[in-house]
C-alpha cells in the first residue's frame, strides 16, 4: 500500500503544474530525492520519468513563451522572435 509520499508523488504526475516555477520547484524536489542513495532503484526510476514529463512541460511552455515574444524594430514595427 503506498504511503502519503508516494501518493503525493504520484498526484504530481497526474496533475500539471500550474507555472513554470512550480514545474522548477517540482524538478529541484524530485533531484534532492534522487540524491539519496537509500531511494530503491524502481522509485528512482519513477522519480526520473516523472522530471522528464516535467522538463518536456517546461520546454512546452518555454517554447509557447517565445512565440510571443515580439521585438520592436527600429521603424516602430513588430516582428515575432524567432
Amino acid at each position: 500500500m503506498p504511503n502519503t509520499e508516494e501518493r503525493s508523488q504520484a498526484q504530481q504526475l497526474s496533475t500539471p503544474p500550474e507555472s513554470l516555477e512550480s514545474a522548477f520547484a517540482q524538478l529541484d524536489e524530485i533531484l534532492e530525492r534522487l540524491e539519496d542513495r537509500e531511494l530503491p532503484l524502481e522509485d528512482a526510476f519513477a522519480q526520473y520519468q516523472q522530471g522528464m514529463n516535467l522538463l518536456k512541460l517546461c520546454n512546452e511552455k518555454i517554447d509557447t513563451v517565445e512565440k510571443k515574444i515580439q521585438i520592436m524594430n527600429g521603424d516602430g514595427t513588430l516582428d515575432e522572435f524567432r
